[in-house]
């Protein structure tokens, strides 16, 4: 079944391919990496933080590494960031945790990703619902995504 990444992805003529495995939500990045048999570094997950501000970002990093706090409130222009509670993710992006995308955000919060992704040519992220993960070119996702490219790790 097409999820609203998959369905705006076909909209906008983006090539991508899809990935499922069994829907576990305790499965970390780096489990679902080794289910792809691709290396950590290409595999990037999707963290939504609220600024002072209260004012809310998409930040993506590779799921081997962790998001520096500071970094990303620079990166927005907010003296700082926080992570919001699991409970509040669907209200805010439409998705559950797990099954975060920068794609089909309930509302266009501004999207930041880790420099690291000019390395590589292609980047996977969630599909839009746990299990599924989609794999694209850079160059279409960063078309499609928009995003920032800043240093965002520890």
């Amino acid at each position: 079944m097409k999820t609203n990444v998959m369905r705006i992805l076909d909209a906008n003529n983006i090539k991508y391919e899809v990935f499922e495995y069994e829907p576990n939500q305790k499965l970390t990045g780096n489990d679902i990496s080794k289910i792809l048999n691709e290396p950590p570094e290409v595999v990037f997950k999707t963290l939504i933080v609220e600024g002072k501000s209260k004012e809310f970002y998409a930040f993506m990093i590779p799921v081997n590494k962790e998001l520096d706090l500071k970094k990303a409130a620079k990166a927005v222009n907010e003296k700082n960031v926080s992570m919001i509670p699991f409970k509040d993710l669907l209200k805010v992006t439409g998705y559950i945790h797990g099954g975060c995308s920068p794609i089909g955000l309930k509302k266009p919060y501004k999207v930041t990703i880790d420099e690291s992704v000019l390395i590589n040519n292609v980047i996977y992220f969630s599909a839009g619902k746990v299990g599924a993960q989609v794999k694209l070119l850079i160059d279409d996702f960063l078309k499609i995504v928009k995003p920032s490219i800043q240093d965002l790790v520890i």
